[in-house]
């Protein structure tokens, strides 16, 4: 199991679903995801369900739930996630942190955990986050483990910047 000096890492089921929408139907958090709107139920199901898909997919891949060691408390979701950009195959780190946790340095431990367990175990070389351009706060997250802009793009929609590194 995938663990940092604060975080564990663990795969989602279905008991943390309640968690899952948390997430999904707080606004600040979705703010910058996706559409950046609120999900409901029947959305928040289509979405563990992908993260279900993501697993079967490559046992290496999906979001996990973020767990402070400390006090068995959730605070996010974390991993590496598998993108198509451009044609391309590109695994990004991605990683949204409940609102009460934010400011804390949780999201900057989980990507550089993230970014060291898919170089040094999974023999990955390059990294990507796609971050909307109003997201300062991810894109110093980016920052802080050694990523640089790569490009902007329109993804789904939305205006991403690509932000990568190579290891």
């Amino acid at each position: 199991m995938l663990s940092s000096q604060r975080l564990l890492f663990r795969r989602y089921d279905n008991n943390d679903f309640p968690f899952l929408m948390s997430l999904l139907s707080d606004p600040a958090v979705v703010q910058f995801i996706g559409n950046g709107k609120p999900r409901d139920e029947n959305e928040g199901k289509k979405f563990l369900s992908w993260i279900y898909r993501t697993y079967e997919s490559n046992k290496n891949m999906g979001l996990m739930v973020l767990v402070n060691k400390a006090d068995n408390t959730l605070i996010g979701h974390a991993g590496l996630v598998p993108q198509t950009i451009d044609g391309k195959e590109e695994i990004e780190i991605g990683y949204w942190i409940s609102r009460e946790h934010w400011g804390k340095g949780y999201a900057t431990e989980a990507a550089h955990t993230l970014l060291e367990h898919g170089t040094k175990h999974l023999q990955h070389e390059r990294f990507i986050a796609l971050i909307q351009p109003d997201n300062f706060a991810s894109q110093h997250v980016a920052q802080k483990i050694g990523m640089s802009l790569d490009k902007k793009l329109v993804l789904k929609g939305q205006n991403v910047h690509v932000y990568s590194k190579y290891t």
